[in-house]
């Protein structure tokens, strides 16, 4: 079974120095039938204006993973972590029993434009922890490139949850098939470009949910980025 969202059926929000697009209800969102899918929590499309950001604020049993698109966004938290992440770096912090944190765009000229992706934990009270990890477009182009994953396998960071987490870039038909296994479900969303996957053409912002699929292929592909959420059915 296939199901798209459009990218105008996200819900949005303009807080002047903050332009935020959620593919699930979140914060002022709130749309009954867009609460998730399967653990996956939240895809928030955040630009921020130079110099702005979000202050400390706390977070508790969620998995965070920030994916970076252009831009700079600097990190502290409450663990020590401090850094500035760039494209091409992807962040994990498990809040576990609490954490506080901020994120802000330290440029004085330049839009910070990234994802957060929030998913439900399968371990609730862990310890806090922090990681990051660099995938170029290199590694992401005409393939599927794991970049979040229970085990931790290939340099992706590792997650509390039986989900992996894939970005690839593809352009043609050069992309590979992927297979998802009987017991598992897929989300599908498309940071940028345009895409046919499944005999669905999809756009910039577009979001493809499948259940009771086993095969994920790609028919024709536009400057496309995408990310592969491949996680167990709750």
């Amino acid at each position: 079974m296939l199901s798209i969202t459009r990218s105008h059926e996200r819900g949005h929000v303009q807080h002047g120095w903050l332009d935020s697009h959620h593919s699930f209800s979140f914060g002022s969102y709130y749309n009954p039938k867009q609460m998730g899918f399967g653990p996956l929590r939240v895809i928030n499309e955040d630009k921020v204006d130079p110099g702005q950001g979000f202050g400390t604020h706390g977070h508790e049993n969620m998995e965070i993973i920030s994916y970076v698109l252009s831009g700079a966004l600097e990190h502290k938290d409450s663990m020590g972590n401090g850094s500035i992440l760039r494209r091409g770096q992807v962040q994990r912090m498990s809040a576990g029993t609490g954490v506080l944190h901020s994120e802000f765009n330290p440029s004085v000229t330049e839009e910070s434009h990234f994802l957060q992706i929030w998913l439900y934990p399968n371990q609730k009270d862990v310890e806090p922890s922090y990681e990051e990890a660099v995938f170029s477009d290199e590694d992401k182009q005409g393939k599927w490139c794991l970049i979040a994953s229970d085990s931790g396998e290939q340099g992706s960071v590792r997650i509390h949850q039986d989900a992996r987490l894939y970005a690839g870039i593809f352009n043609g038909q050069q992309a590979p098939e992927y297979t998802l296994a009987h017991d598992r479900i897929a989300y599908i969303h498309v940071v940028q470009g345009d895409i046919t996957i499944n005999g669905q053409e999809l756009h910039t912002g577009d979001a493809l949910k499948l259940t009771a699929e086993s095969r994920i292929q790609i028919q024709q592909a536009s400057q496309a980025e995408v990310i592969l959420f491949d996680m167990i059915a709750r």
